[in-house]
């Protein structure tokens, strides 16, 4: 019995030395300290794809079509360092620490550059949509999601944030941390077309999208969202129309579709949440793709609300500019060894679900005529299976 302990504690350690790594840091990484950060790590990375990938997160082609983009308004930054740092210096720190920053020069540059990057990318990443690209959103739905005349998901997420001082119950959310509100619309591709940063952690998804300049603008009918339409193959429905898909946190409206809510419910009702669910599940993609993107999201973040919200807008432009270019044919360079996953994103979490309940009767008939198209002439066969 002695004789196989002795093997298997042999064998153990064995097994332990042949795990141990023979190099704990990069060659590359070794020599930052002493040759600098930009110009012998960001040189030496463009040699190395893969690598240069999974230090920012972006291809080279990327790198460089963003810093054509923001360079000229970098350079025009009024501080203390524009004359010892450039603007490709400032992008790779910026990008490098991951829009992450604390009290320091680096945070300084990171605020800097984050707003740069929101400006220099807003009218080509997103812009105010005008009606025809709210249509083409609703066939992008239609042809991907199935759900006619959807012009985006929208949901909303807690940013957590570090308690800023003197702030009472302001940023305080009902899982106990503090944050500010994300509230986002999304396309049928995953691409943010509406995002509103900023808002109180207390506020709930229907709290902020009322209180956002695009429930303003909701409301009063200035969005210039397209004429109702009839959907094909339905003409005796007469004209639907165009709404945004959301959970139960948001008030049913003639334009803001949510699930019937209970547990209990017909066929027919169960079928149109199943069919709204799927066309909202773009938005918690779109969520996932973005906390996954940029390790920011992954812990508490230190800073104040106003840079917090700096940041997040940079990363969501970000997302919408890595998107769009790699579908134009700069692609993402595969990573050989990915990471495995993390669930545990701690600076990106649900917001409460407190939405009205006092619907209209004129909303409460359009979710009933697409509870009939969903059933009826507009029905898929998988949609039995639920």
């Amino acid at each position: 019995m002695d004789h196989k302990k002795r093997i298997v504690a042999i064998a153990f350690l064995y097994l332990r030395r042949k795990r141990r790594r023979s190099v704990w840091v990069h060659q590359i990484l070794c020599g930052r300290q002493q040759q600098g950060e930009y110009h012998r790590l960001v040189q030496e990375l463009r040699l190395d794809d893969v690598l240069f990938q999974l230090y920012f997160r972006l291809s080279k082609g990327q790198f460089d079509n963003l810093l054509g983009r923001v360079g000229p308004r970098i350079t025009r930054i009024n501080t203390s360092l524009r004359q010892a740092i450039g603007a490709a210096e400032r992008l790779a720190i910026c990008l490098s620490v991951q829009l992450q920053s604390g009290h320091s020069t680096v945070a300084g540059i990171v605020k800097e550059v984050a707003e740069v990057i929101w400006l220099s990318l807003l009218n080509d990443f997103m812009p105010i949509p005008s009606s025809e690209d709210w249509e083409s959103i609703a066939e992008g739905f239609y042809h991907h999601w199935n759900f006619p005349n959807c012009l985006g998901s929208i949901d909303g997420k807690h940013v957590v944030i570090q308690a800023p001082p003197n702030s009472g119950s302001l940023y305080h959310n009902y899982k106990g941390t503090f944050s500010i509100a994300l509230l986002a619309v999304v396309d049928a591709d995953c691409l943010f077309r509406v995002v509103d940063i900023g808002g109180y952690g207390r506020t709930s998804d229907g709290g902020s999208l009322y209180n956002s300049a695009f429930g303003e603008r909701l409301r009063d009918g200035t969005l210039q969202l397209p004429e109702d339409t009839v959907i094909s193959g339905s003409d005796h429905r007469g004209p639907i129309p165009h709404v945004f898909v959301g959970d139960e946190a948001f008030p049913l409206r003639s334009n803001l579709m949510r699930p019937f809510p209970g547990t209990n419910l017909p066929r027919e009702q169960r079928v149109f949440n199943y069919r709204l669910s799927r066309a909202r599940l773009v938005v918690e993609c779109a969520f996932g793709i973005l906390s996954s993107q940029w390790r920011m999201y992954r812990r508490v973040i230190g800073v104040s609300p106003a840079t917090a919200e700096v940041c997040v807008k940079a990363t969501c432009i970000l997302h919408n500019f890595f998107r769009v270019t790699s579908l134009r044919g700069e692609h993402r360079v595969s990573n050989p060894n990915p990471a495995p996953e993390d669930d545990t994103n701690v600076a990106l979490q649900e917001v409460s679900r407190m939405g009205t309940n006092n619907a209209t009767r004129e909303a409460i008939t359009i979710r009933g005529t697409f509870t009939s198209f969903f059933n009826q002439e507009g029905a898929v066969s998988w949609q039995d299976r639920i």
